[in-house]
């Protein structure tokens, strides 16, 4: 959802011991741009906010079984969208086809 509303740009990282306790990851900081006219077309942002909260919700999920409550698998198909993707891997584009087939 982020990108629908800003560009993005990353600024640095930051390494974890920065911090304490240090966190096991890397960290960043990244520069938000809101955008003037949102990036795709999107009839409904309630139906596109539920799709990409879904399809991250357990991110390491396809997309099949992630979304397989709002959105058949033959829809999926019917897009031409490989069911055995992960969310992280497909676009902003894509989340809003697949916002316009989700169930209410």
């Amino acid at each position: 959802m982020m990108q629908y509303y800003c560009a993005t740009e990353l600024l640095f990282d930051v390494p974890p011991e920065s911090f304490d306790p240090a966190p096991k990851v890397m960290s960043a900081i990244v520069r938000l741009v809101p955008h003037q006219q949102p990036p795709v077309a999107v009839n409904d942002i309630a139906k596109l906010n539920r799709v990409v909260t879904q399809a991250f919700s357990q991110r390491r999920k396809t997309l099949r079984n992630s979304l397989e409550k709002i959105i058949p698998e033959e829809i999926l198909s019917a897009l031409n969208r490989d069911p055995t993707l992960r969310a992280e891997t497909i676009s902003l584009a894509d989340f809003a086809k697949l916002a316009i087939c989700c169930k209410e």
